[in-house]
């Protein structure tokens, strides 16, 4: 679908449907300033409430409000640094030490983690018990 913004002088702008900024932009600029806010949220699928979020945050922060934001959490709220570097600190202690150990040795140490953080951290540091045949 090629979305055009129309131009007063008889020229017209069309927008790359990938540039999820600049139709942001169009669509505050057609809502606010041609078509007007229902034919604007109808012609780029955006819902009124979105709009107007787009708005108070461009009048805030400028263009770069319009960028999308990466989703989800922004950090490993159970296995930080400091975790990880306790895990591989007692699988080097006992090697034989399963993850449930481990992983009641660190609440007893203080440490929140479950047996799967602990699973994970082992397993990204290839930490995992090699089987004797």
């Amino acid at each position: 679908m090629k979305l055009i913004v129309k131009g007063i002088k008889g020229h017209d702008l069309p927008l790359n449907p990938k540039d999820k900024v600049s139709l942001k932009f169009a669509m505050l600029f057609e809502g606010l300033c041609t078509l007007g806010v229902q034919a604007a949220i109808k012609k780029y699928g955006y819902t009124e409430q979105r709009f107007y979020q787009l708005l108070s945050k461009f009048e805030k922060e400028g263009a770069s409000a319009l960028i999308d934001k990466k989703r989800g959490p922004n950090n490993q709220s159970v296995r930080t640094k400091e975790v990880k570097n306790q895990i591989i600190r007692l699988r080097f202690l006992d090697p034989l030490a399963n993850t449930g150990v481990i992983s009641q040795k660190l609440n007893q140490m203080g440490y929140n983690v479950s047996i799967r953080s602990v699973e994970r951290t082992i397993t990204e540091f290839g930490l995992q018990k090699k089987l004797i045949r």
